[in-house]
């Protein structure tokens, strides 16, 4: 359990500064902040997936909140306007905790009243609920749904073509503001509902503002709900119309017992383990007949490089190893000229290739599966004719000039396309293109190779094996010849028709810390210290090393400004999981060390997305946390050596 006491609940900075998160295992998810008002265009109540799991629609934005109480109005909802927040029911907070969802507490008037979110999994529907816990007079609660019915990474602006009227049915309302659009329906306990139909306008998104977008959106509020708060008070915000109020206790009950079920699947032991395997499972979600994973909340869709790199961490150390059987599958069948996709995109079906790595991590989510859990029949059976294929494409050549060249080492790319994870782009300007053979890029080739003869091995296949051996050991000639850089003890990040960028990034972890690795203990050693004395925070590693005149130490400021320094210096959380694997390789006699390095991930818990881990931090301390409040292989990497340790 996560909590917060006043201190930090009646601060509005520190409040509004902490983001909590709910999801539907479809797509969907529920988001804000504690103090209650919203922050990003992407916060609200019920943002549901319609073409699970894109299709993203914020429908409710938000509730507002009035508990009255022997006559006296006190407004438990906050809302940041231009030059003020209003109301200020923050002030109102004694607690927030996450246990196993979002809970607040709230004194007003004598009365102390508790408020949980969550969400139905495998639905689209928000559950809220309000409940009195000590009662020193009669009070009554008003509740005020804010609408938004907007394309989750729009805002709403006032109209007048948007449909306010609805039908009322023995608790349940629906409306459908727009004919395009779903319905909407809400379920409730109330006691009466009576007709507004107001917009309210100007709402104020600090976050939004920070980053250079438009902050400000109007929100339609169509009714307002009336309960008695003898008892607990309950309200369903879903798109499907068989969900009733009553049931809240029921759907919460079901909804605790199948987080528990998570942490003892898992068999996660501390607090930091277990809220772990809540936050791993917040990324798990149904595409198709399998599964796949959401990269970070609350604006990512599925990626393909995202999905393999957390893939371990996500399923195979949270003991669910069916759902990694689902993902590799479903990606399989997306395989088109020996490259799984980079995107699937918000707006249709048809997926995106421009990506040199994602393929290559799935050949590691593939051995990292038979690794831990001995399924060498379900490889054979599924997935080993499309990994030969794969191999056989990048040998003679795929999409983005991706191929392997005469020295046996895969070269990609051109100046005009990012096809690394350092993908930053502004316009048709590539920020870091690394065109040629990066660093990482041939660690993980190289792994491939191995991964296969392995495989070929195993399977009696002794052609293949002898040439993915043969294969290997050329890239590992050619590699330990071309890429040691003797004047700064460690690895070039690119090297192009005898060209070689000395940048000092993270991207060489990888050859010291990946299964099959092509360096040697002295050598891997160097890289390892190299890393961890430029690069190392306690955050994650340093993109690029301060010491670069290119040096970004803080990820702030307009669209373009933010992108430029994406990959210049910002720390990335993922990267621990790399560098904490070679650690442990180059570093035997110091495993007590890895404690250290993963306890500021164990603070972070606290901060920015309550209970996740985020994208970013800023380079240099202290290291604000930045990008997406909730990320998949942040949580996946951490979840992933901490299991293991």
């Amino acid at each position: 359990m996560i909590s917060f006491d006043s201190n930090i609940c009646t601060d509005f900075a520190a409040a509004s500064g902490r983001e909590w998160l709910e999801t539907n295992g479809i797509g969907g998810y529920a988001s804000g902040t504690i103090a209650g008002s919203n922050s990003r265009r992407y916060h609200g109540l019920l943002t549901a997936a319609i073409r699970p799991p894109l299709g993203r629609l914020t429908l409710v934005s938000k509730i507002e909140e009035t508990v009255i109480v022997d006559g006296e109005s006190y407004e438990l909802s906050s809302n940041q306007y231009p030059g003020s927040v209003h109301p200020c029911g923050f002030e109102y907070l004694t607690s927030f905790r996450l246990d196993p969802f979002p809970i607040w507490t709230y004194s007003a008037g004598g009365v102390v009243i508790e408020k949980r979110v969550f969400m139905i999994h495998g639905r689209n529907a928000t559950v809220a609920t309000y409940k009195v816990l000590v009662k020193k007079a009669n009070a009554t609660l008003k509740l005020r749904p804010m609408l938004a019915f907007v394309d989750y990474h729009h805002l709403q602006q006032e109209r007048n073509d948007l449909n306010g009227k609805y039908a009322r049915n023995d608790g349940l309302i629906e409306m459908q503001p727009f004919a395009d659009l779903p319905k909407l329906f809400v379920s409730h306990n109330g006691t009466g509902v009576e007709p507004t139909g107001y917009w309210y306008n100007n709402f104020e998104y600090a976050i939004e503002q920070e980053r250079g977008f438009d902050f400000h959106e109007d929100l339609f509020q169509p009714f307002e709900i009336d309960f008695d708060l003898k008892n607990p008070a309950s309200i369903i915000f879903s798109t499907d119309n068989d969900l009733g109020a009553k049931d809240a206790a029921a759907l919460e009950k079901q909804e605790i017992k199948r987080r528990n079920g998570l942490i003892k699947t898992a068999k996660a032991k501390t607090e930091f383990e277990q809220q772990l395997v809540l936050a791993a499972d917040q990324f798990i979600v149904k595409r198709g007949e399998g599964h796949t994973v959401i990269a970070g909340y609350p604006w990512f869709s599925d990626w393909g490089r995202d999905t393999m790199i957390a893939l371990p961490g996500l399923t195979l150390a949270t003991g669910r190893p069916e759902i990694a059987r689902g993902i590799l599958l479903e990606f399989a069948k997306s395989v088109s000229e020996g490259m799984i996709p980079n995107r699937f995109p918000d707006a249709g079906e048809i997926p995106e290739y421009n990506t040199v790595d994602a393929t290559l991590w799935y050949f590691e989510a593939v051995r990292s599966y038979i690794e831990s859990t001995g399924d060498i029949d379900f490889v054979r059976e599924n997935l080993y004719p499309t990994l030969a294929d794969i191999l056989a494409w990048h040998l003679r050549g795929t999409r983005y000039n991706i191929h392997v060249d005469t020295d046996g080492l895969l070269y990609a790319g051109s100046p005009e396309h990012q096809l690394t994870w350092m993908d930053a782009k502004i316009g048709d300007l590539v920020i870091t293109p690394r065109t040629g053979k990066p660093v990482e890029i041939q660690a993980l080739w190289y792994n491939a190779l191995c991964t296969m003869a392995d495989l070929a091995e195993r399977f009696g296949d002794e052609d293949d094996r002898e040439k993915y051996i043969s294969m290997a050991e050329l890239a590992r000639q050619s590699f330990n010849a071309v890429f040691w850089n003797e004047d700064e003890l460690c690895l070039y990040d690119v090297v192009e028709n005898g060209t070689r960028d000395g940048s000092v990034r993270p991207n060489q972890i990888f050859a010291a810390s990946l299964h099959h690795s092509m360096l040697d203990d002295e050598r891997a050693r160097k890289v390892v210290d190299k890393v961890g004395s430029e690069l190392l925070t306690p955050v994650g590693l340093r993109s690029l090393s301060p010491n670069d005149p290119r040096y970004v130490p803080v990820y702030i400021g307009s669209p373009f400004d933010r992108d430029s320094g994406y990959h210049q210096g910002t720390v990335w959380g993922w990267l621990i999981g790399g560098f904490i694997d070679a650690w442990r390789r180059a570093h035997p006699e110091k495993q007590s060390r890895i404690d250290e390095i993963l306890s500021g991930f164990e603070h972070h818990l606290h901060e920015a997305g309550v209970g996740q881990i985020s994208e970013i931090f800023d380079a240099d301390a202290p290291h604000a946390p930045r990008g997406c409040p909730a990320q998949a292989w942040s949580v996946a990497e951490v979840l992933r050596v901490f299991n293991s340790l």
